[in-house]
């Protein structure tokens, strides 16, 4: 599968991998790519941390499971490859930033620029089976992605979490309010937003302000 890490990220959590759920995950992964069609591509698991190193992490975006289509999932919440239709709640995303900072709606949802500049765009569940949304969700998957969540909070400080939805949310207890920005709000989804709650938060002009505020490069979202 060409499983890696980036090494800062490596690092953080050397202790997870050494622990007896993160060897039972890694196995049940391997024997559900062997045996199902799974997503993201093997090498892509991790893509989240690979493109956004420990100590450049400005933003973290919390999803919840991997796209489980074909061609979609490559290892970024909310983001899909090149040439892949736009989800709904990425276009929702999309129109919140046109109206927020002015950005016209990109033609296609990779969102990998966003990562490179230091957002990290982590899953909670970073595999899942195709065509079977939240499959993968009871593997081990996370405890992980907890635990990455925590090594920034205890030892990093300035970062703006964006926190969509009730799934998101339950995340905020582990981040110290004092020493970051915390953005709540309903998840970006058509059922979500459409009832109030996503449009007009200014949401990405306030964390580049407080980015900035901080003496950090704000996004070009």
């Amino acid at each position: 599968m060409n499983v890696k890490i980036e090494p800062s990220w490596g690092q953080q959590l050397q202790s997870e991998f050494e622990k007896p759920y993160f060897r039972e995950l890694t196995d049940r992964v391997r024997q559900e790519y062997q045996t199902v069609a799974c997503y993201p591509p093997g090498q892509l698991i991790f893509n989240a941390f690979n493109l956004c190193p420990f100590d450049k992490v400005k933003v973290v975006i919390i999803g919840q499971d991997p796209y489980h289509e074909p061609g979609q999932a490559h290892g970024l919440s909310f983001s899909v490859q090149k040439g892949v239709a736009l989800p709904p709640s990425l276009i929702n995303i999309y129109k919140e930033i046109e109206q927020d900072v002015g950005t016209p709606m990109p033609a296609d949802g990779d969102l990998t620029r966003w990562a490179e500049q230091g957002v990290l765009l982590l899953n909670a569940t970073l595999t899942v089976r195709a065509h079977q949304a939240n499959s993968h969700a009871l593997l081990g998957w996370r405890n992980f992605t907890d635990a990455a969540i925590q090594a920034l909070a205890t030892q990093r400080e300035h970062i703006v979490y964006m926190l969509w939805g009730s799934y998101a949310r339950s995340k905020a207890y582990m981040i110290n309010r004092q020493r970051n920005l915390v953005l709540e709000s309903v998840h970006p989804s058509p059922l979500s937003a459409n009832r109030g709650g996503w449009f007009g938060q200014h949401q990405f002009s306030r964390c580049n302000a407080y980015l900035q505020e901080h003496g950090t490069q704000p996004i070009a979202w």
